[in-house]
């Protein structure tokens, strides 16, 4: 991140001028041109000595922020750029430091930005002042009061969308240390005319809209109001609605702000229920009726308005009714009552309706009071921030009695502001020593006095007209001021005595101007009267009291019965004069600090300025003469330490340190640059300069002098750099020369150690060369040595066995040719082995023919071991299977015909699924061992050989037939019982299981039955048996046998025939002892 530049002066880096009292030359034209150029550079606050000029940007800039609060904390004024953050620190550090009270002044015109620097003063000072728990709350009070008088008291207007439509003065009580303990808020002047009727192009207060936009439903329900904007009479719809303005989003801010400032939930309430009652009294219309005495009056067009005011406000229908169509007067002893005609409840209406909201908007300045005062009595500290309207002046003969009272104002401010400028400049000199010179101005004191003498006034003998009796106009008002104020040379009519005003037409007959410190204003006289009266009918009072609603009846005290006062009420123009004079006599009390505000165009734009509307308020903010008031005596003034720090450099004695004091140095400074003796002073503290242009000149010396130190700096700084970077050169070539020496010998360490190395190995080879050459000589001696031993012993052996050689060579030749024989066959043997299949019964042939048997035994061997090979890939399911299978192979093969048939098919076993059938759930419960084999089987019945559909079920214990239909179990055979099972040979599936005689299961005889699975439920019925007995079952297979039925034996006869059903297989009763089966 890059440093922030440190500014000392205002002077550094200046665009433009930054203070005006240093503008030379000084008109007009350099004065706009000066604000012109600093506003280009986003420049917009500017000087005049101690006063600040404030250009609205009308957008954001980011000056505002956190890190500039604590830029411009604790400065110096002129240390810094121009800002609102100097005057208010200014203010505070003077307020705390010093013990001087403050007040700061905002002034300006509609949309200059008054408000908005009002709320950065206060943040500013919210923001440096201390910390806390209750100085929080306070400060938070204090700050959350603005936006609830933005929403009653601001509107938007042609020239600002947030206008504050009053003015505001707030006194914020610190303690000693400076924290925040209070506030009081007085308003001025609030714009009541604004409620009932709004010009074009502008809104009603900002209240009536962010109600509507931003209540709830139900909230607008008990309010009795309804979300459309053209409902409503006293809301202009052609700018109900403003860009970038959100209604609903800021009535929710405005609701939370009273709640932090301390508004009570029903006070809330109330103060929307009066707001609402306000906005419906603008939808009661009127309509006109004569009676019988020739008299006209009014009555109520449409009641149901009437009557949901009353509900809100509490107050009795037939009463308000009456106050809107009758007036009493009371005089003395008498009571007079006359009815109203439709112009007259209009009138009554209207001044209800702005009396009604007037007085709510000071209840609610007087509850914020009541909650932001200081708690404690110990002596407090009070700045002030005064945001009031500026001068106005509208084109077209359109001001009237509001701008007339507004320009009093600032006649009023302008006073006291020359007053205590020049009372300022008056007590510095005193306080430095300098010789006072009186200073010429323009004293608009005269024309305060036009407006409010006491006997000759404008105000006076507008309250005198009106407390006139008989006819009172605002034509007879004119005529008045013609005849006591025609001589007044700021006093301007057509109708006045003066000969020079006959003949200007510019000046309309129903006019008058006045020519105030900003300029000649023309006023309207139409409406002054009745503005200044500001009467509101007796009757409407006394309703108002009547009413239920707590708030509204404390707002018209005056409608109580037992304090009628026949006493004429106080005009507007005498209150709002009262109002002044305190406002005056508070700001005299205490330090003022000044904000000029300035509109740079009326098209609420960034970045354009208007030269002509700027001028114009230039004028009636009396800037210029502003400037020449500060530049009567000495332009510019500065403490002698800051002086000689910053222009010591143009003086070789106090550079670049002086040792004695501050003034001596400054003397010696100004004796050494030759200016003039009569350009400046020596005060106590300060320094002080006649003419801007000796400023300038001092500021030239110091730039150019600044550039040749500049340049001697750089030349200095690329010096040492220059030296710094052989200095480091150099060091680094050391470094380098060190590490290439260092290289170099550990490059020739390295050689020579290589060169050592080979030397060694060379020797080690020669050395290790000669050993071996040593041992392979004493090698090849003994292995000379043990051949020639060797030999020698042969020779001795052969000798020796010579003579039993002869004998036993046949035998030798025998078996060393057999060996050879027997080595050939094996390894021919392995080369044509058949495959692993145990089905391929191919074998190589034998190649001799005294190898037959051992062939025929190695081809024996080879088929079991591949035999045992495929068994091992077997789970222990397919084991069982092929058991079975082997089983029925050795039961059946060659013995039955239906065999090969059943070689193919797996035996499955339970052939009827009992557990998932409901049908067998019976038979299921009934049977708690496995089930070996389910199977549906033909029960042959000995009677007529027809057959039974049974079903046939194998346990592990038992042989049982069931029904096929039901799942009943019909018979239940142990299989200890069974003793035979018979079949044919042919190809049929009827087989007869055979019982033990005397048993209990044999009481009805042998079973004979037919079914398609034979092959495996005999072979299953023969394992089984086996398994639980540990006897064979018999296995009869003959053509015919005989089956015990009861008590006779009948012959079963298979035969040979063709059959009628095909290939199935028939059975008959031949007799009584023959049964006779067909099988194809």
């Amino acid at each position: 991140m890059a440093k922030m530049e440190v500014k000392t002066s205002l002077l550094d880096d200046m665009i433009g001028v930054g203070d005006m009292v240093l503008l030379e030359p000084l008109n007009e034209d350099s004065f706009i041109n000066n604000l012109k150029k600093r506003f280009d550079h986003n420049e917009v606050y500017t000087y005049i000595g101690s006063v600040v000029i404030s250009i609205n940007p009308y957008r954001s800039l980011p000056i505002y922020t956190p890190e500039k609060v604590e830029e411009y904390r604790n400065r110096n004024f002129y240390e810094l750029s121009p800002h609102i953050f100097a005057l208010s620190d200014e203010a505070y550090r003077s307020l705390r430091d010093q013990d001087k009270d403050q007040c700061i002044l905002i002034t300006g015109e509609s949309g200059a930005g008054k408000t908005e620097a009002s709320k950065l003063v206060m943040s500013y000072v919210a923001a440096v002042c201390g910390k806390g728990a209750e100085v929080n709350q306070v400060k938070e009070q204090l700050l959350q009061s603005n936006p609830v008088l933005e929403a009653f008291g601001n509107a938007k207007t042609v020239r600002n969308d947030n206008s504050s439509r009053f003015g505001k003065y707030m006194d914020i009580e610190f303690d000693f240390k400076g924290d925040p303990l209070g506030g009081v808020i007085s308003n001025y002047l609030l714009e009541k005319s604004r409620v009932v009727k709004q010009p074009r192009g502008e809104r009603n207060f900002h209240i009536f809209y962010q109600i509507l936009s931003g209540a709830s439903e139900e909230f607008l329900c008990k309010l009795k109001l309804e979300r459309d904007f053209s409902r409503y009479n006293y809301l202009g719809l052609d700018s109900a609605k403003v860009n970038g303005v959100d209604d609903a989003s800021n009535f929710r801010t405005v609701r939370n702000a009273m709640q932090i400032v301390g508004f009570m939930d029903h006070e809330t309430q109330s103060v929307f229920e009066v707001v609402a009652a306000v906005l419906k009294l603008g939808n009661i219309e009127f309509k006109p009726e004569s009676r019988a005495n020739g008299l006209d009056e009014s009555k109520i067009k449409d009641k149901n308005e009437l009557k949901e005011i009353c509900e809100l406000t509490g107050i009795d229908q037939s009463v308000l009714e009456r106050a809107f169509s009758f007036r009493t007067v009371e005089a003395k002893q008498e009571k007079v009552s006359t009815t109203l005609n439709v112009a007259q409840a209009y009138y009554a209406r209207d001044a209800l309706a702005k009396n009604l909201y007037s007085r709510l908007f000071s209840w609610l300045v007087t509850r914020i009071n009541e909650s932001i005062k200081a708690q404690t009595k110990v002596r407090k500290k009070v700045m002030g921030v005064l945001d009031i309207y500026g001068f106005e002046i509208f084109e077209n003969a359109d001001n009237s009695f509001e701008q007339f009272i507004i320009n009093y104002c600032n006649e009023k401010l302008q006073q006291i502001f020359i007053e205590l400028t020049l009372k300022e400049e008056q007590e510095e000199y005193i306080r430095e020593g300098i010789e006072w010179t009186n200073i010429e101005y323009f004293n608009n004191a005269i024309i305060c006095d036009l407006i409010e003498n006491n006997q000759t006034g404008i105000l006076a003998m507008l309250d005198e007209e009106c407390l006139r009796p008989g006819t009172v106009t605002d034509d007879t008002f004119l005529e008045k001021l013609n005849q006591v104020c025609a001589t007044h040379q700021h006093f301007e009519s057509r109708m006045s005595k003066c000969s020079r005003f006959l003949n200007d037409t510019s000046l309309p007959h129903s006019c008058f101007r006045i020519q105030h410190y900003a300029g000649k204003v023309m006023y309207q006289v139409e409406g002054f009267v009745d503005k200044n009266n500001d009467l509101l009918y007796r009757d409407l009072s006394q309703a108002m009291w009547k009413a239920n609603h707590s708030l509204i009846k404390a707002l018209f005290p005056e409608g109580n019965p037992a304090k009628i006062n026949l006493k004429r009420p106080p005009t507007a123009g005498s209150q709002f004069k009262a109002s002044v004079a305190t406002l005056m006599k508070n700001l005299q009390t205490k330090n003022p600090n000044y904000i000029r505000c300035i509109k740079p165009n009326d098209k609420k734009a960034a970045h354009i300025f208007n030269d002509a509307l700027v001028c114009h308020q230039i004028r009636y903010l009396g800037l210029l003469e502003n400037v020449r008031v500060r530049r009567a005596g000495y332009a510019f003034r500065q403490a002698y330490e800051p002086c000689l720090e910053r222009y010591k450099m143009l003086c070789k004695q106090t550079w670049p340190h002086w040792r004695g004091p501050a003034r001596a140095g400054v003397e010696v400074l100004f004796d050494e640059l030759g200016i003039p003796e009569e350009e400046f002073s020596f005060g106590r503290s300060k320094i002080f300069i006649r003419n801007p242009r000796t400023l300038f000149k001092l500021e030239d010396l110091r730039k150019q002098r600044l550039e040749d130190l500049a340049t001697l700096i750089e030349k200095i700084y690329r010096g040492w750099k220059c030296r710094t970077r052989f200095l480091l050169m150099k060091k680094s070539q050391i470094v380098i020369a060190s590490w290439v020496r260092r290289y170099a010998q550990q490059k020739r360490y390295q050689k020579i150690k290589s060169s050592a190395i080979i030397v060694q190995s060379y020797i080690r080879g020669w050395k290790a060369r000669k050993l071996l050459r040593e041992l392979k000589h004493l090698k090849r001696c003994n292995e000379a040595a043990t051949i020639i031993a060797a030999y020698w012993h042969g020779t001795q052996v052969r000798r020796e066995y010579r003579k039993f050689f002869r004998a036993n060579a046949g035998r030798k030749i025998y078996e060393f040719t057999l060996q050879r024989l027997m080595q050939k066959y094996f390894l021919e043997m392995k080369k044509k082995m058949p495959s692993l299949s145990p089905i391929d019964k191919n074998w190589p042939a034998r190649p001799y023919l005294f190898l037959d048997s051992t062939h025929k035994e190695l081809k024996r061997i080879f088929h079991l071991w591949r035999c045992k090979k495929y068994r091992d890939q077997f789970t222990d399911q397919q084991k069982l299977i092929y058991e079975e299978k082997l089983e029925a192979s050795e039961l059946f093969k060659d013995k039955k015909a239906l065999y090969p048939a059943s070689v193919g098919q797996p035996f499955q076993g339970a052939y009827l699924e009992i557990s998932e059938n409901p049908k067998y759930k019976k038979l299921k419960d009934a049977v708690d061992e496995k089930i070996i084999i389910a199977e549906v089987v033909n029960k042959i019945n000995r009677a007529n050989g027809k057959a039974t559909s049974r079903i046939f079920l194998l346990t592990k214990n038992n042989v049982l037939l069931a029904d096929q239909k039901n799942g009943t179990i019909k018979s239940e055979v142990p299989l200890g019982d069974v003793t035979k099972v018979s079949m044919s040979s042919q190809n049929d599936g009827f087989f007869a299981v055979h019982l033990k005689e005397g048993s209990e299961a044999a009481t009805k005889g042998d079973f004979l039955l037919s079914s398609d699975h034979l092959i495996e439920m005999a072979t299953k019925l023969y394992r089984t048996t086996l398994s639980q007995t540990k006897q064979k079952l018999n296995i009869e297979i003959s053509d015919e046998f005989l089956v015990q039925f009861k008590q006779d034996k009948v012959c079963v006869k298979f035969i040979q025939g063709s059959q009628k059903n095909g290939n199935i297989p028939t059975c008959k009763r031949k007799n009584n002892r023959l049964l006779e089966v067909a099988v194809p």
